[in-house]
């Protein structure tokens, strides 16, 4: 593929008719074409460990795989195994099927950290999920979000503290704050000011930079002295971070965690686990008034839940969190000596844990940039790389960094130019990427 003459003549109709069918071209905004260079927004056929085919016949080596839930590579082997053994003998039922139980002990025995746990098929209900039961345990209706993380749920209490507001009242946006992160004097200030409103703190535990040292437990502290539920979404941190999540490696216990994405490699699963006191008022083993926690038609269908164990079985005894670990590490290398030596280091920056890298693209003026964004994914794209972020899977071997790693410094080459000219625009070839969040199309 040679990069000015690129083209996706099959994906630019295919993406035609996805957005004349499907609002927004995709069925989650940041899988949609606006987040690439204009008529540069490949629609996949197929893939295969950390590789994806378009419908162009061109290859690409993936990253962010699914967005981030395709950590084992595509049609992983021992997960579809595990798949397959399921579906001939039916996927729901009017009742329970043994599958339930035997995920949940798996799940469990994987994070040790919880006592219960429900599944169900995305994390937006599960994080929703989560929140109606701080809620109803404390008797409050206000919820305290991390303010630095990008997204929690499609539901209202978090959507409308974001620029896509629309269709949601202001009333129930009142009942959402923010706190920042890292910082427990702001949000012992805001718990203060709030005395006995907050009913939960939901954060992540760790995003694009580490924990400060004390954080997290300073925060159980603050949940447990002003009496609200303490909420990890751990849909990009579990396994990720560790086998049972950034709560198994820092050793702070929240009261609920939710988890998604790695969990099913591909496959609709997530879970909300936590404390059995809190956790038992969605059940029917209490005396108190029954909170309607999850209740999810194809929340256990069988070969999703198949599926997760798997993907638990296959991470503790493969070690594949150090695995993801190594690679991000051999790439983030790789990127950085690659950006520097062609001039661009303080401009293509990597950042996060290995595990879950991202890249910033910052301008002549060191400020993020849409444009050189949008420049750097099309010499990515052209080079056989789709890389919306540097988020590492399994599949991906030492060719595969090495590659991509000659890709970027191709990449950079140009990048360079564009700044020595202070204005990317000539290599564009279109409208600029946008951002998922926006007030208007």
């Amino acid at each position: 593929m040679d990069g000015e003459e690129f083209l996706l003549p099959r994906s630019r109709l295919a993406n035609e008719r996805l957005n004349a069918l499907i609002p927004g071209g995709a069925h989650t905004y940041a899988k949609g074409d606006d987040q690439y260079p204009e008529n540069l927004a490949p629609v996949i056929s197929h893939g295969r460990g950390a590789h994806v085919w378009d419908i162009d016949d061109n290859r690409y080596i993936e990253y962010g795989s699914g967005l981030r839930s395709v950590s084992l590579g595509h049609a992983h082997p021992r997960v579809l195994e595990a798949v397959r053994r399921e579906l001939d003998r039916g996927s729901n039922f009017v009742r329970p099927s043994i599958v339930e139980v035997e995920a949940a002990e798996r799940f469990l025995a994987t994070v040790p950290t919880a006592d219960m746990v429900k599944f169900a098929k995305n994390g937006s209900d599960v994080t929703t999920a989560a929140v109606r039961l701080a809620r109803a345990v404390t008797g409050r209706t206000r919820v305290a979000v991390c303010g630095d993380h990008p997204f929690f749920s499609v539901d209202d209490w978090f959507i409308g503290t974001t620029p896509m507001s629309a269709g949601i009242p202001e009333a129930t946006t009142e009942l959402t704050v923010s706190f920042p992160y890292g910082d427990l004097a702001a949000t012992e200030e805001l718990l203060t000011r709030h005395r006995d409103e907050v009913a939960c703190l939901i954060l992540e535990p760790a995003g694009h930079t580490e924990p400060p040292p004390g954080y997290l437990a300073g925060l159980r502290e603050l949940a447990d002295r002003h009496d609200c539920v303490l909420i990890f979404d751990e849909m990009i941190t579990g396994l990720r971070w560790s086998e049972a999540g950034a709560q198994g490696l820092y050793g702070v216990v929240p009261d609920l965690s939710t988890f998604g994405k790695a969990l099913g490699n591909g496959f609709a699963v997530s879970a909300l686990a936590g404390r059995r006191e809190l956790m038992e008022r969605g059940g029917l083993r209490h005396s108190g008034d029954r909170v309607f926690l999850l209740s999810t038609t194809h929340g256990a269908e069988t070969h999703s839940l198949a599926a997760a164990m798997a993907v638990l079985t296959t991470y503790v005894e493969e070690g594949v969190t150090a695995q993801l670990h190594a690679l991000g590490e051999r790439l983030a290398a790789g990127v950085r000596e690659a950006a520097a030596s062609m001039g661009v280091g303080d401009h293509v920056v990597v950042r996060g844990r290995a595990s879950n890298l991202v890249f910033a693209t910052l301008d002549e003026n060191g400020q993020p940039s849409q444009q050189y964004r949008t420049l750097f994914l099309r010499r990515l794209l052209a080079g056989g790389v789709l890389a919306p972020s540097f988020v590492v899977s399994s599949a991906l071997d030492d060719a595969d960094i090495d590659r991509t790693v000659d890709v970027v410094a191709q990449a950079c080459a140009v990048y360079r130019k564009a700044l020595d000219a202070a204005d990317p625009t000539a290599w564009l070839a279109g409208r600029p990427v946008k951002p998922v969040f926006r007030r208007l199309a």
